[in-house]
């Protein structure tokens, strides 16, 4: 039998997504260790935007190795609080990201 393939929801201590104004998501990947941070290296622009259905040239990555974090920003499809808004604080959006299994 196989082992399940781990997720960047389990190499993280935490992932959260929240506002960053009413415009933009930010997505926090805090991850365990500084081995659980090499593995984040897979999370480029491409990633993220097929995983969000944003454009990968909208989607702004930052390093933090340090503190082994990964933030991810990029515009939110809909304006916050807007008609089709249904996450006004943007605090479900990390779901998907927490879910990713990490690649081989």
């Amino acid at each position: 039998m196989t082992e399940p393939q781990p997720t960047f929801g389990d190499l993280s201590l935490e992932v959260r997504s929240k506002n960053a104004g009413p415009f933009w998501v930010t997505m926090e990947l805090f991850l365990r260790d500084e081995a659980s941070y090499v593995k984040a290296v897979v999370l480029d622009e491409g990633t993220i935007a097929g995983l969000y259905g944003v454009r990968a040239e909208d989607v702004q990555i930052f390093r933090i190795p340090s503190l082994n974090v990964v933030k991810i920003s990029f515009p939110r499809p809909v304006t916050q609080a807007g008609l089709f808004d249904r996450d006004v604080h943007a605090g479900q959006h990390h779901v998907p990201l927490a879910a990713l299994v990490v690649p081989g």
